[in-house]
């Protein structure tokens, strides 16, 4: 059966039928499934010899006149007998053309293909109404949308097959893919089959529809590459927002606002003596300079300081103890009845207190005591000058060098400025400022008038100096390390001095006694020009808490720092946390730190308070930082 959708008119001739009578035949009797049923019926026509003959209106030559209606099978069912006719068939049935006067109405057609739908669902012997008639709207009917061509009559020449078209040239693979129809199994009835050579409906419509890209530009790469890193971009924005915000804060740290206080006043001048070697300070304060080369130099009994220093660091005292008991050797029994040098008498077996000891050792300057200490402390005097090498190279005294624990010898040796940088050291010692401080002491036992030393430091007895210690010989002349104090403020001031190299003509007495004169001068004129000043007043801003990030948040002096210098003198202000982890927030008011000038003994400080509420980083700071 041909397709439903097919182009070709409905009213073709087909040779499946005979015409029986003038009229064609009804509509439910022109059924017909394909052409090559057609071929069979006339096969089976011709192999019977009983085909009829028809004329050329279409009747029988023995049936009835026109008008009659005869029912006959049709040779689907059986096979007609064909009379004798005037004039055979011309050509095959197949090959008939349809009927070009009454074209095919197709709206008409369909309630009839419905019919003959129903027609092919009954059985093969359906039948006809008894008049052998079909209502005149049905002859009608059939009259304008059908016509028959007769069957070819006995005497006709056998009717050949249809000659089957020729198979198409092969095509290359992609394009017989292309054209190749889909199977009958996969392919609707619907839809016919493009004709080969034209493209399948799906794509021309895609033809048809689709339009190609416009042309590629600077602006359309541009929009596109902005349309696709946009996201990409925010994205990572937010990404790295939410890292910033999350981020441990840096710790807040307190700044200065100034980092320096320069006092008033022109600079001190310092009566420095025209020989040897010098060097001053104020403890916690600074220095107020050297004089003369520092070189080493032979420093005489200077030496039994760094003696004390290393006994009390490995033997500690308080100024109300005596320590532990200490018995005279024979060495030092012996050496204490010695000419050449300083000594204090005492006798082998005699029992004393380590706090005597020290007082022979720096009041009268016994050299055989200071050896004696050594051996006690170290088993032998070469252990014990190893000893003291140590400490002085922990205490930054590179150009010293200690070969004796008296200083008797001329190969040990130092500089002013090494020697002060003992002398703060020792003089933090209670009990070596309460010995050196002493201008005699009674030691019961001693073969000397009254059991009673004196010091050799006259200048003892002079306003505010408490010490150190005196040295002579021929290799180092005079030489003193002195101590002298300033109350100011209501608090004592310790000023500190050494003078090497210091020599008088006579004997050597005389260099002893110009050693002081000359450091008694380095003293008045430090006490004299030692002042206070008000480094920063209260409310004061002195500074301000950075918090890492840009924002910061000014801190005031609590109280006023009064700082102690002279004319012309530069301290540094130092700013601190106090030991306490300044806040990333606090009201205003709040402690978080303090301000000192000075150091050591002379270090003084005030507490310093925020000025305003101090807050955390907003998050546009946190969001823009970088470390």
């Amino acid at each position: 059966m041909a397709d439903e959708s097919s182009d070709e008119p409905v009213d073709r001739p087909t040779a499946a039928f005979g015409v029986l009578r003038q009229k064609e035949a009804p509509r439910w009797a022109q059924k017909a499934d394909k052409a090559d049923d057609s071929v069979d019926t006339e096969e089976k026509a011709d192999e019977s010899g009983k085909a009829d003959k028809v004329d050329k209106e279409g009747n029988k030559g023995d049936e009835p006149a026109t008008g009659t209606g005869i029912d006959q099978p049709t040779a689907v069912f059986k096979t007609i007998k064909a009379p004798a006719a005037d004039k055979p068939a011309e050509g095959k049935a197949a090959d008939a053309k349809p009927a070009e006067d009454k074209p095919a109405d197709k709206p008409a057609d369909k309630p009839a293909e419905k019919d003959e739908k129903k027609d092919e669902k009954k059985a093969p012997g359906v039948e006809r109404p008894e008049s052998g008639h079909l209502p005149a709207a049905a002859e009608g009917a059939a009259e304008r949308t059908s016509r028959f061509v007769p069957l070819r009559s006995a005497d006709a020449p056998p009717a050949r097959p249809p000659a089957r078209p020729s198979a198409p040239a092969a095509l290359p693979e992609s394009e017989r893919t292309k054209q190749q129809p889909l199977p009958e199994s996969e392919r609707t009835k619907q839809q016919p089959l493009p004709p080969v050579g034209q493209p399948a409906p799906l794509d021309l419509l895609a033809q048809l529809t689709n339009t190609p890209p416009p042309a590629e530009t600077p602006m359309r790469t541009a929009v596109r590459r902005v349309k696709i890193w946009t996201p990409l971009v925010a994205l990572l924005i937010v990404v790295l927002g939410v890292v910033q915000a999350v981020r441990p804060l840096p710790e807040p740290q307190l700044k200065l606002t100034e980092a320096t206080y320069a006092f008033d006043g022109s600079k001190l001048s310092l009566p420095w003596p025209d020989q040897g070697q010098s060097a001053v300070e104020v403890e916690g304060v600074g220095s107020l300079g050297t004089s003369g080369a520092q070189k080493q130099v032979p420093i005489a009994s200077v030496t039994k300081v760094m003696t004390a220093y290393v006994i009390l660091k490995g033997h500690p005292l308080k100024a109300s103890e005596t320590g532990p008991t200490i018995k005279i050797d024979a060495q030092a029994g012996k050496e204490s009845g010695s000419e050449d040098e300083s000594r204090v008498q005492v006798d082998e077996g005699q029992t004393y207190n380590q706090l005597q000891m020290l007082q022979m050792l720096l009041i009268p300057s016994g050299n055989n005591i200071a050896r004696q200490l050594a051996r006690w402390d170290s088993g032998s005097e070469e252990s014990f000058v190893k000893k003291m090498n140590d400490a002085a190279k922990d205490l930054g005294m590179k150009n010293t060098v200690y070969t004796d624990p008296s200083g008797f010898k001329a190969t040990t040796k130092s500089t002013a400025s090494d020697q002060l940088k003992l002398a703060r050291a020792a003089m933090q010692s209670e009990a070596f400022r309460a010995v050196v401080a002493t201008p005699n002491v009674r030691i019961p036992g001693l073969k000397v008038p009254n059991s009673t030393l004196y010091n050799n430091n006259n200048l003892l007895v002079k306003p505010g100096v408490i010490g150190i210690k005196t040295g002579s010989s021929t290799p180092a002349g005079g030489a003193l390390m002195w101590g002298a104090e300033r109350t100011i403020d209501g608090k004592k001031r310790l000023i500190l001095g050494v003078v090497l190299e210091q020599r008088a003509p006579g004997i050597l007495q005389n260099s002893l006694d110009l050693v002081q004169e000359n450091s008694y001068k380095l003293i008045t004129a430090v006490q004299d020009g030692l002042t206070s000043a008000t480094v920063a007043k209260k409310g004061d801003v002195v500074g301000h808490v950075d918090d890492g990030l840009g924002g910061t948040t000014p801190v005031i002096a609590t109280k006023d720092l009064t700082a102690v210098g002279w004319g012309g003198l530069e301290v540094d202000l130092e700013l601190t946390d106090g030991g306490k982890s300044v806040p990333h927030s606090a009201k205003a008011g709040t402690v978080v730190g303090q301000l000192a000038v000075g150091s050591g003994a002379g270090r003084v400080k005030v507490p310093v308070a925020l000025q305003k509420d101090l807050s955390e980083p907003s998050f546009g700071s946190k969001l823009v930082r970088i470390a």
